[in-house]
């Protein structure tokens, strides 16, 4: 699970959408943007699918992803850490 992190990498902290397939998680990534016409914050989210190589992370668990090389055609992020288990 703990990964050499190396510097200048993308980090991002989500929860775990799905672990359906076997050493891979979805994480939702919310984040809030500021609307440039009417200067609201508009609440936006983004899926990643991370490389998980033991299958530790269940839904519903936060998660702390980094960026990494691509190792599929949709996986460009692996799992670091699991910050918070999942009630």
């Amino acid at each position: 699970m703990e990964k050499v992190k190396k510097e200048n990498r993308k980090e991002r902290i989500g929860i775990v959408v799905s672990n359906k397939m076997n050493k891979s998680v979805v994480v939702r990534v919310n984040y809030q943007k500021m609307d440039p016409l009417y200067k609201k914050y508009v609440k936006k989210a983004n899926k990643f699918m991370a490389h998980d190589e033991h299958n530790e992370a269940h839904e519903g668990d936060i998660v702390q992803i980094i960026e990494h090389r691509p190792m599929s055609a949709r996986k460009r992020w692996a799992l670091y850490k699991i910050v918070e288990r999942s009630k």
